[in-house]
């Protein structure tokens, strides 16, 4: 295992995982990232570490970098882009190897729960879709340091996992009030955390609370677990 001691929170690396773009006047594939989430960096004090998807070895890469923490990002659904698939799973081990935090944002989330074994499951309707709505806050470490039962997050995503579909290992944190569908996990022996909205969006002080804390508070996950 990796010494991942930090003097301060500037000199914190935090990985991020890519999106792959196919560009539609080009012969090629791309790796991409919304520029939103540079800005969101910036908020945490914290320098972002993109990860192609077309390494041969990811852990040596990581390893030469020295990263504190892995964010998998949003974007697509699982199975579209396998090397896309094969980098994050290769994240989360490391990131499990290492004792590392992981992140996981909408897609990231379902990547979570896939890595445990369990199952995404494609709404039946699109009441999740571009639809900011209310969820509440299930757990009291959450709910105290946000200081509240319930907030409200943005929306853009057609997946979904149930309680029934909940990975091994993975606990829930929060859900929607209309559909009790789950919208946050987090693991019970790993610092592994995951949402399905998009902090980087909004980006609010309830969502920069989170990630500082996910990120620089290790009594959070000590409390947590």
């Amino acid at each position: 295992m990796l010494d991942r001691r930090r003097m301060n929170n500037q000199e914190s690396k935090i990985g991020i995982s890519l999106r792959v773009i196919k560009a539609e006047n080009y012969l090629e594939k791309r790796d991409g990232l919304s520029q939103d989430w540079p800005e969101f960096f910036k908020k945490l004090n914290s320098i972002p570490i993109f990860i192609p998807n077309t390494l041969d070895n990811v852990e040596s890469y990581l390893d030469n970098i020295g990263i504190n923490g892995i964010i998998l990002s949003g974007g697509d659904n699982i199975g579209d882009d396998p090397e896309r698939d094969i980098t994050e799973t290769k994240l989360i081990q490391y990131g499990i190897d290492n004792n590392l935090p992981i992140f996981g944002v909408c897609r990231g989330m379902q990547m979570i729960n896939h890595f445990f074994n369990g199952i995404i499951k494609t709404n039946s309707s699109k009441d999740h879709v571009n639809n900011p709505h209310k969820i509440k806050i299930l757990n009291n470490i959450f709910s105290e340091n946000l200081n509240s039962e319930m907030i409200i997050v943005n929306s853009f995503h057609n997946n979904i996992i149930n309680d029934e579909n909940l990975g091994e290992g993975l606990k829930v944190f929060a859900r929607t009030f209309f559909d009790n569908s789950i919208e946050g996990i987090f693991h019970n022996k790993h610092k592994i955390l995951g949402v399905m909205w998009h902090p980087e969006r909004d980006q609010n002080k309830n969502d920069e609370l989170i990630l500082k804390h996910i990120f620089y508070d290790d009594d959070f996950w000590k409390n947590l677990s």
